[in-house]
């Protein structure tokens, strides 16, 4: 008989997990059964392959602690790549026992999470341990404890070694009917395969790059349209352009919605408008806007000195440079 071992926890020295892992080993030893374990987080590159391992057992025992909240991440990835790429039919024949150790509050939910979990991917479950511990030298100093570990321990053996039954649950007529995976249909083998390409990290690198590059391409195909859509105002601005000889000035407008300031620039009879995140102080006149503002001006239901005025707009700078603006910027009719 084997029994496999997958221990979700971060192997801490003080964790009560590990002492029952242990423990049970040596029961199991004893009855002449093969047991291996695999810390999950010394595999944390390879968890989409790790379920490959269950097909050499007889039974499992998926052992975890909770630290502040659930089974943890290791565990829960090792569940997810079950569901993903495990050989199903193979699990419908495997025992699982489940062990939660808890410093603090919530072994009972975790048991329950772990043996439902496998219920749902068609194995079998086994009546697992669950417990709170408080001081680990005071938990491995109890007899009573250890005698509770060691009869679980033998339960799993006489379990797996008889075939005991299960009563059908509803968790297994929920998979039938509910959790239907979206994804094609894989063989074991085909599964077995694409797990490997997943935790390879090679191959997930170059997906990376292929996503990427597809990324660029259809970024470059939708770039003007892009472009249009993230510097309104600009072509408004040029077409309503009024020339004045030798006025300089220039101007930073903070429209609410838009990711960069609006930069103008006017040089006599030629205007520059582009957006940007220049500073400031780099402008004679810096001023925040709304987008509703701004269309009414843009419109010619509203102008940049009324704006001003009313505290639709606020600015900073060259006062007599901001009252330019609707010289050179003409939007009525």
């Amino acid at each position: 008989m084997r029994i496999h071992i997958y221990y979700g926890g971060r192997g801490l020295l003080d964790d009560p997990t590990l002492y029952v892992i242990s423990k049970m080993e040596e029961v199991l030893k004893e009855l002449r059964v093969e047991v291996k374990r695999f810390n999950i987080y010394e595999y944390k590159n390879e968890i989409a392959t790790l379920p490959q391992t269950i097909k050499e057992a007889d039974g499992i025992i998926l052992a975890t602690t909770v630290e502040w909240l659930g089974i943890g991440g290791y565990m829960q990835q090792f569940l997810d790549a079950c569901w993903l790429y495990g050989d199903k039919e193979k699990f419908g024949t495997t025992y699982m026992q489940p062990i939660v150790m808890s410093t603090t509050y919530g072994e009972r939910e975790g048991e329950m999470t772990l043996a439902n979990a496998w219920e749902i991917l068609g194995g079998l479950p086994c009546d697992g341990i669950c417990g709170y511990v408080e001081d680990l030298v005071t938990f491995e100093m109890n007899q009573e404890y250890n005698r509770i570990i060691e009869k679980k321990a033998e339960n799993l053996y006489r379990t797996i070694s008889q075939k005991v039954k299960n009563l059908p649950t509803s968790n297994q007529a929920i998979k039938r009917t509910v959790l239907c995976t979206p994804q094609m249909n894989l063989t074991p083998q085909e599964s077995e395969q694409l797990s490997k390409y997943v935790s390879d990290d090679t191959y997930v690198k170059q997906q990376k790059e292929d996503i990427e590059e597809l990324a660029s391409m259809f970024k470059g195909l939708l770039g003007k349209a892009k472009e249009q859509e993230d510097t309104p105002y600009i072509e408004d601005l040029k077409a309503h352009f009024v020339p004045q000889p030798g006025f300089v000035a220039s101007y930073s407008f903070m429209i609410e919605g838009v990711k960069d300031s609006l930069l103008l620039k006017v040089k006599e009879t030629r205007l520059e408008a582009t957006y940007g995140s220049a500073k400031g102080e780099d402008a004679d006149v810096v001023a925040k806007i709304s987008t509703d503002v701004m269309n009414a001006i843009m419109e010619g239901r509203m102008t940049f000195q009324r704006a001003f005025m009313t505290g639709e707009m606020t600015a900073k700078g060259n006062f007599k440079t901001l009252r330019m603006l609707d010289q050179v910027f003409h939007f009525g009719e």
